[in-house]
């Protein structure tokens, strides 16, 4: 974190570098501010020092981006797998190279790929945990997920069309498929689009992925963000890495310049092709009646040509760039994909932290490991295993003190998408700004569990008169001033209500927003408001005020208001509920941070009604 200065026009933003893109042929260098707030400036306006400092940024990327190629390509070729049946597809033949963890099978349309999402080392016997590269480790910007094994099988396993098609019009990474999985790789690990869901942050440059270009979702899902020629060293040279979700290979690093027997051959296209990569990372190969997908030349080829197919990169689009394909995009992903389950509830981001470690803690067989991680100079651990069908993790903070939680994998939190659902059709082009899960307004899958599992919510209850507003709300609309985008300090709506129910002895106040991703962040949580108050005022709004007791927001994890700070364009909605209770609640120890669902486990037998107003907000366009 540190102070960054647009000399050209004189505006100082404290935050932490987060992305550099070249646009329209000019580097912009985006900052996230300690809101979370994004803030771009162009390279060249920065104050010296500033640009300096991007500039060494930029150039750790590349270098680890160049040394990540450079190591995939200098490790040794693997033994070949078993003969492939009589039979079986082309395209199975880089995933059965990871057997017995990754299986396929197919009909007449689709290759399904069965997983558990994690990066094993093939060969090894059915049920053990030895993964070919460390997970995690280097990752600066972290959402305090740690991966878990999926169930990427039966009718939720991955699809890959066999007879691949162009598309009339190519779907564009750059603008969709911010959800959910664009590739799976050949070891069973899903492949996410390299930007953000705020449709513009490069995760890679973001800091946000390991040194194997992967981390988890929020569903506690392990995938790429880049491609992964690492894999070279299991499937051999010349054979695919992954393959796109449009049916379409995706080979290693290409150089048009490269030649059979010349120094980069290792660059030379495996199918032939010879033309430059187009925008989305691919091209033609030469012709060939045999290559996958291919049918008298036209499908998935063009005339006179091969397969069309992808190839890694070392910058951005580091893979494909979108679906030359044909696909069906569904809520900004790709559909049909797998989905992805956690027994936890996603976390917010640790800021500051960096991952230093990640290492098995039993045998082969026993899926246990512990995630060590660096905040302010200091270690801790996140220490994990299953035990008797149920995950028990083990928070290890700085000073060796431990809390330990326990989660039921048979109350997951399901989440679309590969591992998250990022692989969310047609007019998605909005850019997600909050997750990688599907809309609010979806409708649920069958049988989903609610989103805070083990959460219970307070009854909604109706009482006659019993009415919430609020004279910072106008025709639906939050007050700036209640907002991020206020010119002064931020302050707390003020609520008034009226007509409680009879029997009311005290009041709770919550204001939350659910995502798209189906997580709750939460502004406001005051319990214990005396029964005979009928506002609280706009001043009340922290620690110490004599009304109520303030709890915990999901933004700053203070006591206090925060102002909502949306990002990405349009409309967000945010829900303020009041209670009325028969009895206050019962606070947790001074030790136990009063938060939204606290509060509502306090409340759930003593709510006797509730009264909600839906707010507006936009982030004010600059």
């Amino acid at each position: 974190m540190r102070t960054w200065t647009n000399a050209k026009t004189g505006e100082v933003v404290r935050g932490a570098f987060l992305a550099a893109r070249v646009v329209d042929g000019a580097v912009r260098v985006s900052i996230e501010r300690e809101s979370g707030d994004v803030v771009v400036f162009p390279m060249v306006d920065l104050a010296e020092a500033d640009r300096l400092e991007a500039q060494r940024r930029i150039d750790e990327v590349k270098a680890m981006n160049e040394r990540l190629a450079s190591q995939a390509l200098s490790q040794p070729e693997q033994a070949k797998p078993a003969p492939a049946k009589p039979g079986t597809p082309a395209q199975a033949a880089p995933f059965n190279a990871f057997a017995p963890f990754v299986s396929t099978r197919w009909d007449d349309r689709w290759l399904y790929v069965e997983s558990d999402g994690l990066p094993h080392v093939p060969g090894g016997k059915p049920g053990t945990y030895v993964f070919s590269h460390p997970m995690m480790v280097g990752i600066t910007a972290w959402q305090q997920q740690v991966p878990l094994p999926q169930r990427y099988v039966g009718d939720n396993a991955w699809r890959i069309p066999l007879k691949p098609e162009i598309a009339e019009k190519p779907v564009s990474a750059k603008e969709q498929l911010f959800r959910g999985a664009i590739a799976l790789a050949a070891n069973g690990v899903p492949i996410f689009n390299p930007i953000k869901n705020d449709g513009r942050t490069d995760t890679f440059l973001a800091g946000e992925l390991d040194e194997f270009g992967g981390h988890c979702g929020r569903a506690d899902d392990y995938h790429y963000h880049i491609a992964p020629t690492h894999l070279l060293k299991y499937v051999g040279a010349g054979q695919p890495i992954a393959y796109a979700l449009d049916g379409f290979p995706i080979y290693g690093l290409f150089d048009p310049a490269a030649k059979k027997g010349g120094p980069n051959e290792d660059k030379c296209c495996p199918l032939g092709g010879t033309e430059k990569l187009d925008e989305l990372n691919g091209h033609y190969g030469a012709a060939s009646s045999e290559t996958p997908g291919t049918v008298g030349g036209t499908v998935g080829g063009a005339a006179g040509k091969g397969l069309y197919h992808y190839h890694a990169s070392v910058k951005y689009p580091y893979l494909n760039g979108g679906m030359r394909g044909v696909v069906t995009v569904k809520d900004d992903q790709i559909d049909p994909q797998p989905r992805a389950s956690s027994p936890r509830a996603a976390l917010p981001p640790l800021r500051g932290a960096k991952i230093t470690g990640f290492r098995a803690t039993g045998a082969e067989t026993q899926p246990a490991w512990s995630l060590e991680y660096t905040l302010g100079g200091k270690k801790s651990f996140v220490n994990y295993r299953l035990e008797n069908g149920k995950w028990i993790f083990d928070f290890v903070d700085a000073a060796g003190a431990t809390n330990t939680d326990t989660y039921d994998p048979t109350r997951p939190e399901r989440r679309p998408g590969g591992g998250s659902g990022r692989g969310e059709g047609g007019g998605g082009r909005r850019p997600r700004d909050d997750g990688d899960r599907p809309r609010r307004d979806q409708p649920p899958l069958p049988n989903d569990p609610p989103s805070q599992p083990g959460t219970p919510a307070a009854p909604k209850a109706a009482a006659p008169g019993f009415a919430l507003s609020s004279a910072d709300v106008a025709d639906g609309r939050l007050s700036i001033e209640c907002t991020c985008d206020s010119k002064a300090t931020p302050r707390a709506p003020t609520l008034a209500w009226s007509k409680p129910p009879h029997g009311t002895k005290a009041f709770a106040v919550v204001m939350h927003h659910i995502t798209r991703d189906n997580d709750t962040h939460v502004y406001m949580v005051v319990a214990n408001i005396p029964a005979a108050a009928r506002e609280l005022k706009s001043g009340d709004a922290s620690v110490g005020t004599g009304l109520g007791t303030w709890g915990q927001n999901t933004v700053n994890r203070k006591s206090v208001y925060a102002p909502p700070c949306s990002q990405g364009p349009g409309d967000k909605t945010y829900t303020i509920t009041l209670y009325a209770l028969s009895a206050d609640a019962t606070l947790p120890a001074a030790s136990t941070p009063l938060t939204r669902d606290v509060l509502l486990a306090a409340i759930k037998d003593t709510t006797l009604a509730t009264a909600s107003v839906d707010v507006k907000y936009a982030r004010a366009t600059k």
